[in-house]
C-alpha cells in the first residue's frame, strides 16, 4: 500500500499509520511504550545473574547499564516501538526424534523482522524529518520481553515467555527505539491465573518458579546456547530435542488460539519439522553451512549439533 506522504506533526495521527502499515506488512500486533529505567525488571536480571541462572552466556552479564536505561544507548530516544510476529504455522513435528523448535523451522528470523521493521522507518520517513531510531531484535543489551509487557503487547507467562491473548507465545519481538514523541499504549494485566502446566510439563524442571528459567537445566540453552567446549550433562533428557524446545509452549492454553502466521517465510521448508537421521550421519562442516544458510540453526555450531545428536542417541538406548 503507498501513502500520500507528507510532514505531520501529530504524532497522534502518525502512530496510527505506523500500525495500519504494520499490520499490512505482517506484524500482528504494535505496541509504544516510553524510554523509562527498568529498575524492577533490572533487580530482576541481576538476582537471575547472581543465582548464575544464565549459565555459560556470560554475554549477558556485559552492558547491564544499558539493560536498565535504554537511554545510554541512545540518548534521545523518546519512544520504545514493539512489533510483534507470529511464526506460528499450526503445524506438528513429524515424528519424537530429531525434532526443532517451531521457530527455527524457516528463515532466520532475525533478518526477516529487521527487514520489515526498515519497511516501517523507510515509511516513518516521509512524514518527518530529521528521524533517529536504532533496531534491536535480540541482537544488543536490550530486554526485549520487558519492553513488549511495556508496550501492551502482552504480559509474561510463567514460562518466562510474552504471552497475548491473539498470538500465544508464538511471535517474534523487534524493538524500535526513535526520537518521535509518541503516546504510550497500556500495559495489560495477566491472564496466567492459576495455571501451572508450563512449570509441570517442563522435563527438566528449568522453570524453577514464575517467569524464572535456570538454563542450566533448560534444553533450549544445552541444544543452542552452550560453548563448543561444554558437553551436555547426562541428567538432561533432550527429549529429542535436537535444536531448541517448545514444551512448555505447547501445553500452554494460550497456544491453542495462536494466529497463524501469515508469512510463509516461517513455515517449514528446507528440512520439514525433524532432521532426518540418515542426513545428519553423513553430515560435513560444509554440508553444515549450506543447511543452515539463513537458518537460526547455524547458531548452534557444526559440533554443537553434533553433540546434541550423540546425545540424543544415548539417551534411546539408555531408555
Amino acid at each position: 500500500m503507498e501513502f500520500y506522504l507528507k510532514r505531520y506533526d501529530n504524532s497522534i495521527i502518525l502512530k496510527d499509520i505506523i500500525k495500519t502499515f504494520s499490520y499490512l506488512i505482517g506484524f500482528e500486533k504494535v505496541g509504544f511504550t516510553k524510554p523509562v529505567e527498568l529498575h524492577h525488571e533490572f533487580n530482576n536480571l541481576v538476582n537471575w545473574l547472581s543465582l548464575g541462572y544464565n549459565a555459560s552466556m556470560s554475554y549477558l552479564e556485559k552492558n547491564l547499564d544499558k539493560r536498565r536505561d535504554i537511554k545510554l544507548i541512545m540518548p534521545d530516544v523518546r519512544s520504545v516501538i514493539v512489533f510483534a510476529h507470529s511464526y506460528f504455522t499450526n503445524t506438528s513435528h513429524d515424528s519424537d526424534n530429531f525434532k526443532v523448535s517451531r521457530y527455527a523451522w524457516g528463515n532466520d528470523y532475525h533478518k526477516v523482522m529487521f527487514k520489515k521493521i526498515k519497511q516501517v522507518i523507510n515509511m516513518i520517513k516521509g512524514y518527518v524529518t530529521d528521524l533517529k531510531y536504532k533496531i534491536y531484535i535480540d541482537t544488543g543489551p536490550v530486554l526485549e520481553k520487558q519492553w513488549a509487557v511495556l508496550s501492551g503487547i502482552g504480559w509474561q507467562g510463567k514460562n518466562s515467555l510474552v504471552l497475548s491473548k491473539e498470538l500465544g507465545s508464538y511471535f517474534f519481538i523487534g524493538v524500535l527505539l526513535t526520537n518521535i514523541d509518541f503516546e504510550p499504549d497500556l500495559a495489560i494485566k495477566e491472564h496466567c491465573g492459576s495455571c501451572t502446566r508450563c512449570i509441570d510439563a517442563c522435563p527438566t524442571k528449568a522453570i524453577v518458579k514464575p517467569k524464572v528459567i535456570d538454563s542450566r537445566r533448560c534444553i533450549s540453552f544445552w541444544t543452542i546456547e552452550k560453548r563448543i567446549d561444554e558437553n551436555i550433562p547426562d541428567e538432561i533428557d533432550l527429549k529429542g530435542w535436537i535444536f531448541g524446545c517448545d514444551i512448555c509452549q505447547e501445553v500452554c492454553p494460550w497456544n491453542k488460539k495462536a494466529r497463524i502466521s501469515s508469512d510463509k517465510q516461517f513455515y517449514p521448508f528446507r528440512f520439514g519439522t525433524n532432521i532426518k537421521e540418515e542426513f545428519i550421519k553423513n553430515l560435513s562442516y560444509e554440508k553444515f553451512m549450506e543447511f543452515t544458510k539463513n537458518s537460526p540453526i547455524r547458531r548452534s555450531k557444526y559440533l554443537g549439533f553434533l553433540k546434541n545428536y550423540y546425545h540424543i542417541l544415548r539417551n534411546s538406548n539408555e531408555t
